[in-house]
């Protein structure tokens, strides 16, 4: 699902900022709009998968170093809900695999970076065995920043990609312009390398491109990332009982709201509306496709797209949507007026279940945000849509030698550690005593350490998707539960784990839907408006896009299950 930056979407940033004391390594809900080769090996379009794809995938061993107190179900993350134990941290990495080079890494940067010479990543450095430098760039604007880079002659050693910004020409770029890593991790190279061979399948498929293992991914649950999440002790206080339809939620919204004492219902709920009306997933490529009874339709062309864009517009329209709402990706941030009960219910990333919970525990004690259970909009089952299992990937420039690849794996190798690892501790949370200290088993950074250990190494490759909050445990149980409750009911669409290239003349057919799903909400258009602009983007090429998906699925068969 594309996020934005907003009150009403799922925050971008988001996805990362759990790390302040324990890290979901999640991107599930982040889009996926990249590039793959065909089953040729050669080809800039399609797909690789089936026999093809197996020739490239690594070796998958799974690694024994730590056991979650929480095992993985139903596409979920796997959850720990204990205490800290310092001195039982466990070695992954036994020796340093660094050779002692130099590698550029150019990564998206959100806040003001540190010194290129801080204590974080001087220990980093050591623990790899090598000498890293960062190119920090500002998140916000990085796809401008990327196509610009990418273009040029002057590639970092190392360029991570998140999803979100495969826009354009990046696609063809990355194909172009990136090492195959093949030779160092296909089959049984990988286990070089333990914590990448620990990496799901799933995820390095996702990493294939252009015919070639090009991207060094972060693993991402199956499980949608987007939570209802909702005031747990309002409701308590208030008596008010969770929705189980569509029409329950708009009578309690109601109830709720009071605009006369500043009290609203929710945010924009259209994510929450495509989960209940089953809407399938639309926006990583992709774009929406499923086969169904035997015909190729994409979201767009459904009944339940527009019936979860008209029940959104009847929340708009019902005054139980908080004001703010109205300004869609300039709205401010939510987390102050959720925190005052200005609204009770708002859509976003899985990670804010924690990160408000940890914002609030001091100031505010009563204050408790929990998950709400999708349900069906006709009060039965939902029919949820898995999210593909990779959202960001680092790749290695074409042109780097082998000891420079070797490095760069070594660097992913201590990144990719498991939770409960000396490695993973360092990645997270830098140096104990400098960056963090831990207290009754519960780490908490030092203001040295909030500066300096930020979205740098983590953006290099994640271990398994992993929830894990020392200081809020039944946080960690709840969000872990939460994924294997809605997991049950998540289905993989046809074109579930392949990474698409999409001719480049379709680069831009789907642009503005968003915007428009966005307008129809508010009321500033109509649901006539959509069935148009569904109307010209079929005639425009959208009848042509679904040939060319036909064709990659009868080459390479559905991985719907």
């Amino acid at each position: 699902m594309t996020p934005n930056a907003a009150s009403s979407a799922p925050s971008r940033r988001s996805f990362l900022a759990s790390t302040a004391v324990a890290t979901v390594a999640v991107a599930g809900g982040m889009p996926l709009l990249a590039a793959c080769g065909g089953s040729d090996g050669g080809s800039r379009d399609g797909t690789t998968s089936g026999k093809d794809a197996k020739k490239i995938l690594p070796a998958y061993v799974a690694s024994n170093v730590v056991v979650p107190d929480i095992p993985a179900k139903n596409g979920s993350a796997v959850g720990f809900t204990g205490k800290l134990d310092i001195a039982g941290l466990k070695t992954s990495v036994p020796k340093k695999l660094g050779k002692g080079g130099e590698v550029t890494i150019m990564s998206p940067f959100w806040g003001s970076p540190p010194k290129a010479d801080n204590a974080y990543y001087r220990g980093m450095n050591d623990l790899i065995g090598v000498d890293v430098r960062w190119q920090n760039q500002d998140g916000n604007t990085y796809e401008q920043k990327l196509g610009a880079v990418l273009a040029s002659s002057e590639v970092p050693d190392v360029v991570v990609v998140p999803g979100w910004n495969m826009n354009g020409r990046i696609p063809t770029a990355i194909i172009s312009k990136f090492a195959d890593l093949g030779p160092y991790l296909s089959g049984d190279a990988v286990k070089e390398f333990p914590n990448l061979a620990a990496i799901p399948t799933d995820a390095w498929r996702r990493s294939i491109f252009g015919g070639k293992l090009l991207g060094l991914p972060q693993p991402a649950p199956s499980v949608t990332g987007i939570v209802p999440l909702y005031r747990r002790d309002i409701f308590e206080k208030e008596g008010y009982e969770l929705p189980r339809s569509a029409d329950e939620f708009l009578a309690l919204a109601k109830d709720i709201t009071n605009a006369r004492a500043r009290r609203w219902a929710c945010l924009d709920m259209k994510w929450t509306a495509f989960q209940m009306f089953g809407v399938l997933s639309g926006s990583e490529k992709p774009l929406g496709w499923n086969l169904v009874d035997g015909k190729l339709i994409n979201r767009v062309e459904t009944e339940e797209f527009l019936e979860a864009l008209e029940w959104s517009r009847k929340l708009f329209a019902a005054g139980v949507v908080h004001p703010d709402a109205q300004f869609g990706k300039n709205a401010p941030d939510p987390g102050p007026k959720f925190a005052k009960g200005e609204f009770l219910i708002y859509a976003q990333n899985i990670s804010q279940w924690w990160g408000r919970t940890a914002e609030q525990a001091t100031q505010n004690p009563e204050f408790e945000i929990w998950g709400m259970d999708v349900f069906g909009h006709d009060g039965g089952d939902p029919t949820l849509w898995a999210e593909q299992p990779a959202g960001i990937f680092a790749f290695v420039n074409k042109k780097a030698s082998e000891s420079v690849i070797r490095d760069v794996l070594a660097v992913a190798n201590v990144t990719a550690a498991p939770y409960g690892t000396k490695e993973y501790m360092m990645t997270n949370y830098g140096v104990e005593g400098t960056h963090y200290t831990v207290k009754g088993g519960v780490p908490a950074k030092t203001d040295q350490g909030n500066n300096e250990v930020m979205n740098a190494y983590v953006m290099v490759a994640s271990p398994a998707p992993t929830i894990a909050h020392p200081d809020f445990p039944e946080v960690a149980r709840g969000q872990v539960e939460w994924q294997q409750r809605m997991g049950a009911f998540t289905k993989k669409s046809s074109f579930y784990g392949m990474q698409i290239t999409e001719p480049s003349r379709y680069a831009n057919l789907s642009s503005n839907f968003e915007q428009l799903e966005d307008d129809i909400v508010r009321g500033r258009k109509k649901i006539s408006d959509m069935q148009q602009a569904v109307s010209d983007w079929k005639s425009k090429g959208g009848d042509k896009l679904r040939d060319w998906y036909r064709k990659i699925l009868d080459e390479n068969g559905s991985a719907a299950g």
